[in-house]
């Protein structure tokens, strides 16, 4: 594994999982230029680890991530920049979350707002720590989302709280997302980097090539446009998967199995 920390993102491995933590707790880890390029770095690199079989994502300080920092999109006016082309690196890096062939887990603490919840929502498992405040945020501050907030919001969350978060900027419990079924638990405090960790060990024990197929398929079917388009790309991907795997190995392996524990089960 290559040294990829810096002073903005810590990165570990611990067992099967590639653990990423957000560095920047004065600022409440909120992204700019230099997070949001050393977390993108810190993907690439992990999918082509074969040590790393899962992600997980978290945040130093009071706070998992305040969204965008605010004070590096003044910076950017300020020097006669639009702050777009730093807008799409951000959503760039919540598609790269969306179709990694590794699974990311975020856990959630603090705050998770705008920015933050854009790359929470991204991700394929979410915990949160008890007393999370989790929401939008963006009109608070007069702004629109540009990392994918009003494209997953209501599509994760269900339109009417997507559209209550997008619309008003309330800053939620964690508590209220649970129903939604977003979230996958609360945790005690102090809990969370644990419990994200004991969810990516889950994922990397599942990994396979299926399990990488499975994902890309499920960030495709959110753009197919009818129910007739999805079912062509399941198939589509099926063939794939069947074409370059040793699926009919695993599943002579299956039967075997099964053969010796009935044996087994007569001795």
């Amino acid at each position: 594994m290559k040294n990829l920390s810096t002073g903005v993102l810590r990165v570990e491995q611990r067992g099967p999982v590639r653990r990423l933590m957000l560095n920047r707790p004065t600022r409440r880890n909120a992204l700019d230029a230099t997070l949001v390029a050393a977390l993108t770095a810190a993907l690439d690199e992990a999918e082509q680890d074969p040590s790393a079989r899962a992600v997980l994502v978290y945040g130093a300080g009071p706070s998992f991530c305040a969204g965008a920092d605010l004070q590096h999109l003044l910076d950017l006016h300020d020097a006669d920049l639009h702050p777009v082309p730093f807008l799409r690196t951000v959503s760039e890096l919540t598609r790269r979350i969306e179709f990694s062939p590794l699974p990311v887990v975020a856990s959630l603490h603090g705050h998770a707002v705008a920015g933050g919840l854009e790359i929470a929502l991204a991700c394929d498992a979410v915990v949160a720590e008890a007393g999370t405040v989790i929401g939008d945020g963006h009109i608070r501050n007069h702004l629109i989302p540009g990392a994918g907030a009003s494209v997953r919001l209501r599509r994760k969350l269900g339109d009417s709280l997507g559209r209550w978060l997008a619309l008003t900027g309330d800053l939620l419990p964690a508590e209220r997302f649970l129903a939604a079924g977003w979230l996958h638990a609360i945790s005690e405090p102090g809990d969370v980097v644990a419990e994200g960790q004991r969810l990516a060990e889950a994922l990397a024990a599942a990994a396979n090539p299926a399990q990488a197929a499975y994902k890309r398929l499920l960030a495709e079917l959110d753009n197919a446009p009818s129910v007739e388009e999805g079912l062509q790309l399941e198939l589509e991907s099926f063939t794939r998967n069947w074409a370059a795997g040793d699926v009919h190995r695993e599943i002579r392996g299956f039967f075997a199995s099964r053969s010796v524990g009935r044996l087994e089960g007569r001795m």
